[in-house]
């Protein structure tokens, strides 16, 4: 439990327990407020009911007022409102993070700043008012620019504040800044440098320098663009505002929301404690996949294990391809008939796109490696070397499975970043909502997404991004002028899949599937030269064109130039 306190009156907090009551009661508070819908966190989540009686026998107060993410509208902010009015303070407001409490409170705030009363505050009235809601005023971009930044906010206003310093956000950067060099751009981005992510890969299989992988953050950053070194806290779309962790707020006229996802390794119980040692390992961290490559060398028999969570993840083709190298070395090696493979898979297909399964499926059988469908990892034991598995079967019954092993490559779970899960600008999933073609959110027209971050149903890889930053760009520009959207993302993505050293199956496609192949040839072949491509060309293309608004390759055209 961590307590933020804003004021003698009212605090917020992360997800409480029963048992933390008596701490909050001994703290001075008096009155309790659940923001959390019942069952929102599965089954661990302590329900309000039991928080309730808990605090009943202490002698707090308590009240329930649940909040989607992303879902704080006039209604809730009123009633919120109202309860910091009838209960006793000081308040205490939770839920899953503590940034639904503090945005209620803050809205809360603004309305009575805005419309002082005496009397409780009524139902979609004054809070409507003071967020803009259903007032009669326009919600655009365009007429919002100018207006004073909030309370706290005084300072500069950029022409477009983009959130993330990942491929997505410095490459929409520069393909702006390409179109419209003029244009006053505030890149938000806590790290220091910038990783080349898709050759993690290949360092986990003895084929690449993990060191060319990274370089400075301040040598990626286009010129032209400034670079603000902190992490967005929040966002608050109604104000046009970023809140960072420093304490510090971010106000802009368009906002792009690129800060990738969030490597949940925690939803794997032990994990966090034994990575990098006792033979666990994961190609999804810069210090771990060197380790990758390392336990591949080592292993002269015995159980190797190789793990895929439930979609979303980055490249759905990553976890595989990290087995594919492995076995590949293993049969050069003259050991692979003493390792026992297996690859478990939390989803019920290879891969999601069917054209690829059966080539995939002959390396499959060329490396002896067994495949678990429905099997999710869910708890590991380094010490022991034993990793527990959740299997379901066909009518849904879940069994726990525990597994012995020498080595294990793990793929963590994968979710939105707080921030935007608990934001304005979320889906019912938590991931940032757009239009799946014109990569704008449906309900603040000021605000674009793209990357891993973005609700579009697309395969979540690097190939996406550089796509999507064309469509970004824009679509930014022209919703900037007033004109309409005339470029449309058709959901491309691509995953070269590495089955073996030297042979590459390059995988493209679009929004259900379609193949969108690049080059004329059969797209379902091993090739060497789709190897050489992703060993290097693109990781050249990547410092030197992508990163810099280069857009070779990309096929963009207004929506009329492509029918």
């Amino acid at each position: 439990m961590q307590i933020v306190q804003h004021d003698a009156r009212f605090a917020s907090a992360d997800q409480i327990t029963p048992a933390d009551l008596a701490e909050i009661a001994a703290a001075g508070y008096r009155s309790v407020i659940c923001n959390r819908p019942d069952g929102e966190g599965g089954p661990s989540q302590p329900a309000s009911a039991q928080i309730r009686e808990a605090a009943k026998q202490l002698g707090l107060q308590f009240a329930y007022l649940p909040v989607t993410p992303g879902k704080i509208g006039p209604d809730e902010i009123a009633r919120f409102a109202q309860l910091l009015v009838d209960l006793p303070a000081p308040v205490l407001a939770y839920c899953r993070t503590g940034n639904r409490a503090t945005n209620l409170w803050q809205f809360a705030q603004a309305s009575a700043q805005a419309h002082p009363v005496a009397a409780p505050v009524e139902t979609g009235t004054a809070a409507a008012a003071a967020c803009d809601w259903d007032n009669g005023k326009d919600n655009s971009g365009a007429n919002r620019a100018d207006k004073q930044a909030a309370p706290g906010g005084a300072g500069k206003r950029w022409d477009v504040v983009v959130i993330g310093g990942g491929l997505a956000g410095i490459s929409v950067s520069a393909s702006l800044l390409r179109r419209q060099p003029g244009l006053s751009i505030a890149i938000i981005e806590p790290n220091e440098h910038h990783d080349y992510q898709p050759a993690w890969t290949l360092v986990g299989g003895g084929a690449y320098d993990v060191k060319k992988t990274r370089r400075p953050m301040a040598s990626v950053i286009p010129r032209g663009a400034t670079w603000i070194r902190a992490a967005a806290e929040r966002v608050e779309p109604h104000a046009d505002l970023v809140r960072l962790t420093n304490g510090e707020t971010v106000a802009y006229r368009q906002l792009i929301v690129a800060p990738g996802l969030r490597l949940a390794w925690e939803r794997i119980e032990g994990l966090e404690a034994t990575l990098g040692k006792n033979g666990v390992t994961s190609n999804y961290r810069y210090d771990l996949a060197p380790y990758t490559w390392a336990l591949v060398q080592q292993m002269q028999g015995g159980t190797a294990l190789f793990t895929q969570p439930a979609m979303p993840i980055k490249c759905a083709g990553a976890p595989q391809k990290a087995m594919y190298l492995a076995c590949d070395h293993w049969l050069n090696a003259g050991v692979l008939s003493k390792v026992n493979v297996e690859f478990d898979l939390a989803g019920a297909v290879l891969f999601g796109v069917p054209t690829f399964v059966p080539p995939l499926m002959e390396y499959v059988k060329r490396y002896d490696a067994k495949l678990a469908f429905s099997s999710n990892l869910v708890a590991v034991d380094g010490p022991a070397r034993r990793a527990t598995f959740e299997a379901k079967d066909a009518e849904g019954n879940v069994t726990r499975i525990e597994k012995r092993f020498d080595m294990i490559h793990v793929v963590p779970p994968q979710v939105p970043p707080d921030f935007i899960r608990d934001s304005e600008l979320a889906d019912a999933a938590g991931w940032c909502e757009v239009d799946h073609a014109t990569l704008q959110h449906p309900r603040w027209p000021n605000v674009f997404s793209l990357g891993d971050v973005c609700s579009a149903p697309n395969a979540k890889t690097g190939a996406a991004a550089r796509k999507q930053s064309v469509i970004v760009a824009e679509n930014l520009l022209a919703a900037r002028a007033g004109e309409a959207l005339r470029y449309r993302y058709d959901g491309y993505g691509s995953c070269p899949l590495t089955v073996e050293k030297g042979k590459v199956v390059l995988a493209e496609f679009g929004y259900g599937g379609k193949l969108l192949p690049t080059f004329p040839l059969d797209p379902t072949r091993p090739r060497r030269l789709m190897w050489f491509l992703k060993a290097s060309v693109l990781p050249r293309f990547y410092w030197s064109g992508m990163l810099k608004g280069r857009e070779w390759f990309t096929g963009a055209a207004p929506a009329e130039a492509q029918r």
